[in-house]
């Protein structure tokens, strides 16, 4: 009989752990999932870990970890969403690491987002030809890709990050682009899963006379993540073809919202400098919505895919997402078969519970 695993998943980034903690549930195992709801997006989770505004938030915060650390002992896995999984100063979070060490039976990293691995890896050696800090051997001078650079490397963070990938049992790659940083690097632990989605048998939304376009936009991060220059190529889509067009853009919406705005769209622009769909793009693609953004054939290759092309894949140029969109105006009858091998991709490779199957071969391998 398979033993009935208890996991505590601190941390939370883009509803990776709130899904996973479903499915893991739905297959038998006891979870707690401990985050502050990946911030203003207000994921669920069991334990509220927000850190409050004001210069007592990281002290108020820190105390109360402190009191609910008993709570995080006896796992037979714990799961990190990321090095800085706490709202807390790395010197504060190694200490914190472990105690969870010390008192649970494994630690996995997970490489779901921001760390030194991904910084370093595309600064340095650049083995993208584009990414959050890089385009070909140039480097991004983007306020924002500038700041990460400073924040990771040769700091506090980066000792966290590199104490934390040596000494966890295992290492989980959630996008091709991270895989890349952290394979090469540790090749016995490192494990690629995708990320989980919900999937549901629910139909994508008739065509009608004008394509709708949803963006999402979070104005802080625009020029970092290329929406800036998603939002120009659609904005001139719109204003060439009105007749044929309708915009949805959701800006620092909560996820519940966001999800609501982006119901019954035909496409949706994501990520203009990703080799994979994230999971907001992942999210739209359950439903049917055709996704324009990271499509890149290397990611097909590590999922297995040789079937299936259903994102409509573009350069980080405007011009690029422009034709893009102008192809998609003009030949809006190429779009349901796109729509249907967006959610077959989803079944195939992202169904949350077949996600949870992979995490638990993982998980009774780490014995």
């Amino acid at each position: 009989m398979t033993k009935r695993l208890r996991i505590l998943l601190l941390g939370e980034y883009s509803n990776v752990h709130a899904t996973l903690a479903s499915a893991l549930r739905e297959r038998g195992c006891e979870v707690c999932l401990v985050s502050n709801g990946d911030f203003w997006k207000n994921y669920p989770r069991d334990i509220d870990v927000s850190r409050k505004e004001g210069l007592l938030g990281g002290v108020r915060l820190y105390a109360r970890i402190l009191s609910l650390l008993p709570k995080f002992r006896g796992y037979d896995v714990v799961q990190l969403i990321n090095p800085m999984f706490f709202e807390l100063r790395a010197e504060r979070l190694l200490p914190l690491y472990k105690y969870l060490r010390r008192n649970n039976r494994h630690i996995v990293l997970g490489a779901f987002g921001m760390d030194y691995y991904w910084v370093s890896q595309c600064t340095e050696r650049k083995h993208l030809k584009y990414s959050d800090f890089n385009i070909g051997n140039e480097l991004r001078t983007d306020r924002e890709a500038v700041a990460f650079r400073n924040d990771w490397i040769g700091t506090a963070k980066e000792r966290l990050n590199r104490y934390l990938a040596d000494d966890a049992d295992g290492i989980v790659t959630g996008l091709y682009e991270y895989h890349t940083c952290y394979q090469p690097l540790f090749p016995e632990k490192t494990t690629f899963i995708p990320y989980p989605i919900k999937t549901s048998n629910e139909q994508p939304r008739p065509m009608s006379e004008k394509v709708k376009i949803f963006i999402g936009i979070s104005r802080g991060r625009s020029a970092y993540k290329g929406t800036d220059i998603m939002e120009r190529a659609l904005d001139r889509i719109c204003a060439e073809y009105p007749d044929r067009t309708e915009i949805v853009k959701a800006e620092g919406v909560p996820f519940a919202e966001y999800k609501k705005m982006m119901e019954g769209s035909d496409v949706m622009l994501d990520q203009l400098y990703s080799y994979t769909p994230a999971m907001n793009a992942l999210l739209a693609m359950s439903k049917g919505i055709v996704v324009v953004g990271g499509g890149e054939e290397a990611h097909y290759k590590l999922l297995g895919e040789n079937e299936l092309r259903p994102i409509i894949n573009v350069e980080p140029t405007e011009e690029s997402v422009y034709e893009a969109l102008r192809q998609i105006v003009l030949h809006p009858s190429e779009l349901p078969t796109l729509k249907a091998q967006s959610m077959k991709y989803i079944h195939r490779h992202h169904d949350h519970l077949k996600v949870a199957e992979r995490y638990l071969t993982l998980y009774n391998q780490l014995d």
